[in-house]
């Protein structure tokens, strides 16, 4: 596949629409983790791979056609800071694609061998990606600040640029099938994302994923119109969209997204609970209940969306149920196609 049609090329074998995964740390911590650390979930990088796999697979089990590696917050000056060497954290980088390529690998084996999920479904085999996530300056900070976007102003696109080079250098050579920018709260990192990819060479497709704390902006107030600008202008990057949001901001986002591109749009909103990042918790007051996430779904793509799936907060079941509801719109519009075709002989 060639980067221009990388993604629609996906989304045709897909049946038309794609399912993303949902969180990571939260799974992770269900399944014992403790990720009180500032590598967060990163930190089973080092200490549990074998539960990353785990939750990758519960993911592709539950309909997920692209999961995404536990590097977000695995950054090499964050490694550093915790006595891992240069070389160490290279590979840890590689580590987390390499975890996510075997999840894929097992899952195919179970689904070729004709097995069966924990709700008594059998496994089918289907496409399915490995994103390479890259997390903001601001996740690397562990301060809050990915969640405002406001890093100061001695922070520049060359700084930001300098700091995320190498990891996005190895991320690119590492078995990944494209690069996640992840949770990007302001237009100079995405800047720095477009540049860095550019001045690079990077050879394998990106998408960039902003969040939003307003529905018209991204976290740092910026324009999201002017930074889905900057993602459209980028050759490497065949998907936009929005992650780590509250659901009910989705809908306008996405209209104000289509404004200026016309590339494949992606969504993996949060719960709709607050991240406290003095606290360093999830406040629930603004949450909503998986089945009213799953009620947006059809109407995210209705305005354009084809990629959709969870954030913070969300679960194997909010992906189970996003799922369904993308597998019955595809199954609409082959029954919508086929009819047509019929009506037309």
């Amino acid at each position: 596949m060639g980067l221009g049609t990388f993604m629609g090329d996906f989304l045709r074998q897909c049946g038309g629409y794609a399912v993303v995964d949902g969180g990571l740390a939260t799974e992770l911590e269900r399944h014992g983790a403790d990720l009180n650390d500032p590598l967060w979930s990163a930190k089973c990088l080092v200490t549990s791979p074998h539960l990353i796999r785990r939750v990758h697979l519960d993911y592709l089990e539950a309909g997920a056609n692209i999961i995404i590696s536990a590097s977000y917050q695995a950054t090499l000056q964050g490694f550093e800071s915790k006595g891992i060497s240069r070389d160490e954290g290279e590979a840890l980088l590689k580590r987390s694609v390499e975890i996510a390529r075997e999840a894929r690998n097992i899952y195919n084996d179970r689904a070729t061998k004709g097995s069966w999920d924990d709700f008594g479904d059998g496994l089918k085999r289907k496409p399915v990606l490995v994103a390479a996530s890259v997390g903001s300056y601001g996740a690397y900070l562990a301060d809050g600040s990915e969640y405002s976007g406001i890093y100061g102003d001695a922070i520049t696109v060359k700084t930001l640029k300098d700091f995320h080079r190498r990891r996005v250098q190895v991320l690119a050579n590492s078995g990944a099938d494209l690069i996640a920018f992840e949770t990007t709260p302001n237009k100079i990192e995405a800047q720095a994302y477009a540049e860095l990819l550019e001045e690079e060479d990077i050879r394998i497709p990106a998408w960039f994923s902003f969040s939003s704390k307003d529905g018209t902006n991204v976290a740092s107030g910026d324009s999201i119109v002017e930074c889905a600008s900057i993602a459209d202008s980028c050759k490497q990057v065949v998907a936009i969209g929005i992650n780590c949001t509250p659901p009910r901001y989705i809908n306008g986002l996405i209209q104000l997204i289509r404004k200026v591109t016309s590339k494949p749009i992606l969504l993996y909103p949060n719960s709709g609970e607050t991240y406290d990042g003095d606290k360093k918790e999830w406040v629930a007051s603004k949450g909503i209940a998986e089945e009213d996430f799953v009620s947006y779904v059809d109407k995210w793509c209705e305005a354009g969306a084809s990629l959709v799936g969870g954030c913070c907060r969300t679960t194997p079941n909010t992906i189970r149920a996003i799922s369904k509801v993308l597998s019955s719109r595809s199954l609409s519009s082959v029954f919508g196609a086929n009819m047509l075709s019929y009506e037309l002989k």
